[in-house]
């Protein structure tokens, strides 16, 4: 069970959304704006949170952008707008999923198992971003799988759940190179195509945090034609 913050103005959106996961077994908070929603986030302390993007008065991404200031919870964004455009500009303000309305209660509960998996791996031998415990070193970063800290020169760094899950799934292989859509698959666990600019996305916002200059990255390196690879150092 997870505790939901959903940030809804849309009523009829409200009652099925809420209504097909409390029949799951998760407890529901609604907001009906973005204001609301920022301050139901530190009453309800949710696990995750369903965000519109077309809300009254402060949008959905600027909901988003404020969530992400001082908050790693998983964010997914509910929006019928489809556009890939839309998805992009959604991920990059710091969402980890984006699901096009309207969707039913099973993808979005499968989509938030799969984003709140990102947020404590599971155990198990077949796991790649396992590995023993104690930090790792990687030039001036500092990657401990147990604690899910990552440091760069001694400074811990916020990371939301897609990007620290990325980035345990590259380090864990070293110089190893994954096309986007094996990405898309180990680490989001989408398998459509599609979606692969949830890659993209988060990439952009790792780089941004963990590079010293993310236009020329030495931790997260772009293999043309192919996709992505986490040094060599």
């Amino acid at each position: 069970m997870a505790r939901v913050l959903l940030v809804e103005d849309d009523p009829a959106v409200q009652r099925g959304v809420t209504l097909a996961l409390r029949r799951r077994g998760h407890e529901v908070e609604v907001a009906a704006s973005g204001e609301t929603g920022l301050l139901a986030l530190e009453r309800h302390r949710p696990d995750l949170v369903l965000l519109d993007l077309m809300l009254p008065q402060m949008s959905g991404l600027e909901v988003c952008r404020r969530i992400r200031e001082s908050k790693q919870v998983p964010i997914i964004i509910l929006s019928a707008r489809g556009d890939e455009i839309d998805m992009v500009v959604g991920l990059e303000a710091g969402a980890d999923d984006y699901i096009i309305k309207p969707a039913g209660g099973e993808l979005i509960e499968a989509r938030m198992k799969a984003v709140l998996r990102r947020v404590a791996p599971t155990q198990g031998t077949g796991d790649p971003t396992r590995a023993p415990a104690g930090p790792e070193r990687h030039g001036a970063l500092g990657v401990d799988r147990t604690t899910l800290m990552v440091t760069k020169q001694g400074t811990e760094l916020a990371l939301a759940p897609s990007e620290l899950k990325l980035l345990l799934f590259l380090t864990a292989a070293p110089g190893q190179v994954y096309s986007r859509q094996q990405l898309l698959e180990q680490v989001w666990e989408h398998s459509f195509y599609g979606d692969v600019r949830l890659v993209d996305a988060c990439v952009m916002r790792l780089r941004a945090k963990i590079e010293d200059d993310p236009r020329s990255p030495v931790y997260v390196q772009t293999v043309r034609g192919f996709g992505y690879r986490f040094g060599p150092l």
